[in-house]
């Protein structure tokens, strides 16, 4: 797809509507796909605008945050780790897809047809519902879908917890549309399916009156993360509610909902978030018993078990009483200020190497995207208080350094600017991001040097609250 410094950069109008999919077919034609926008990429201030939003609303309407920081942080970090693989391959999706329509495709549809774009915004969309069904049902599926299931909050940061599993199985369901839909089509509605589902991941918005009956919406979607029993497999539309009212799925929100597994797994580690079931599959299939309730493990549902019907059993999921408190640690301001400094930190390295990452080698690539693990599991563990938190903190910081000398990290924040500038706000509007080389250099010292004396007063007094 086209980079950012094309002149496919969408304008502030165009950035607003495509959250909502609301682009005109005559402004999202494309006749190749190297032409196409990254729109999700480009999305990130308008993530960062409406989650701003939700949190200004949230305080309005109900007097409270909508956000915890170490949820909201959690979170992001998991859309972070599924994007890294793009830094090496080409999306699965869209490889699978150019090979599907370039040795099999039937006939040409005009790539700039309006019938050909409505035609692919419905496809896209019932491709999404069956593969979204089939996540919750196949239990290996299951093992990356969770992923954005395992919070117990539902924000508009819940909707950036994506797995970095989960599209190696979904392009399964879009290859039909290759024998007819050309790529560019298919790009560009993959991604404003993408984006729709963003805003729909809040409280702040009740109910939508007439739209309720067609669109997913907010209420439709919070059924849908529900743990309660009678949301259990419902309301799998991305865009249109209407699949899920042809194919029985469709439940109305009633009774409050709580968020979440129906078995919370009580961390904020990054990577147990990402693959804590498929370490439960791996497990439950070498004590399961005969060949064939071991491939049951694996492809059926989650709930499964030797005996149960395919889906498991509704009863066997524990109530909702209305008593249940999400998982949380008691961590100190100061420590989660601290912790949204580093996560702040990292997200300029983050965009900074995707925007270069044609100009930079694969050792580089490495190395950054180790250290941007490294440091979203170190705040994960600062977030839990773990016991090791401050040694691996010290660690962290002791590679940034060490990265830093070599000249394969740079503190980019500047790049910022260019993520605002680009979406046609003032050429000044991001200068308040920018962070000259030897203030950073000279931050990262410091907190190595204090870090490593916390760790050792840590170690010495034997309690993780030290921390």
């Amino acid at each position: 797809m086209a980079t950012s410094e094309s002149p496919k950069d969408v304008s502030f109008s165009q950035g607003i509507r495509m959250m909502f999919y609301a682009m005109k077919p005559n402004e999202t034609s494309f006749p190749n796909l190297d032409e196409v926008p990254d729109y999700v990429k480009q999305a990130t201030p308008f993530f960062i605008s409406l989650m701003l939003l939700e949190l200004v609303l949230g305080w309005i309407l109900k007097g409270k945050l909508a956000v915890r920081v170490d949820d909201a942080l959690t979170s992001i970090s998991a859309g972070i780790l599924s994007r890294l693989p793009m830094l090496f391959f080409r999306s699965i999706e869209f490889s699978t897809y150019i090979y599907v329509w370039e040795k099999y495709r039937l006939f040409n549809l005009p790539w700039d047809s309006p019938w050909t774009w409505h035609l692919t915004f419905l496809g896209v969309d019932l491709g999404y519902y069956w593969f979204h069904r089939m996540a919750h049902e196949v239990n290996i599926m299951w093992a990356a879908h969770q992923t954005h299931h395992s919070s117990e909050a539902y924000n508009l940061s819940t909707a950036l917890r994506q797995s970095a599993l989960q599209v190696y199985t979904s392009w399964i369901f879009y290859c039909p549309l290759a024998l007819i839909i050309p790529p560019p089509v298919y790009a560009v509605h993959l991604q404003f399916n993408l984006l729709y589902q963003f805003w729909i991941h809040t409280e702040v918005i009740e109910n939508l009156g007439p739209l309720e009956l067609i669109l997913n919406t907010p209420s439709h979607h919070r059924v849908h993360h529900g743990r309660n029993r009678y949301c259990i497999d419902k309301n799998f539309a991305g865009t249109l509610i209407i699949w899920d009212r042809i194919f029985g799925t469709f439940e109305a929100e009633n009774e409050k909902v709580s968020y979440g597994l129906t078995h919370p797994i009580n961390t904020f580690e990054p990577l147990k978030v990402q693959f804590h079931h498929m370490h439960y599959i791996w497990t439950t299939f070498w004590i399961t018993p005969g060949l064939w309730n071991k491939l049951s493990v694996i492809f059926k549902g989650p709930g499964w078990s030797p005996g149960k019907p395919r889906l498991g059993l509704l009863e066997e999921i524990p109530e909702v009483t209305g008593k249940e408190v999400p998982y949380a640690t008691h961590v100190s301001g100061s420590l989660q200020l601290y912790a949204l400094v580093q996560f702040a930190l990292m997200l300029g390295f983050y965009e900074d190497t995707f925007a270069d990452k044609d100009a930079l080698s694969q050792a580089t690539l490495l190395l950054r995207s180790g250290y941007i693990i490294l440091t979203l599991t170190s705040i994960g563990f600062l977030m839990e208080q773990r016991p090791q938190a401050a040694i691996l903190e010290t660690f962290r910081c002791s590679v940034f350094l060490m990265l830093y000398w070599l000249n394969y990290l740079k503190p980019f924040i500047p790049s910022w600017t260019h993520t605002f500038e680009g979406q046609g706000c003032p050429a000044g509007a991001g200068t308040f991001l920018k962070a000259d080389q030897p203030s950073v250099h000279i931050l990262f010292s410091i907190c190595t040097i204090y870090w490593a004396i916390r760790s050792m007063r840590q170690l010495a007094s034997g309690d993780p609250k030290e921390l």
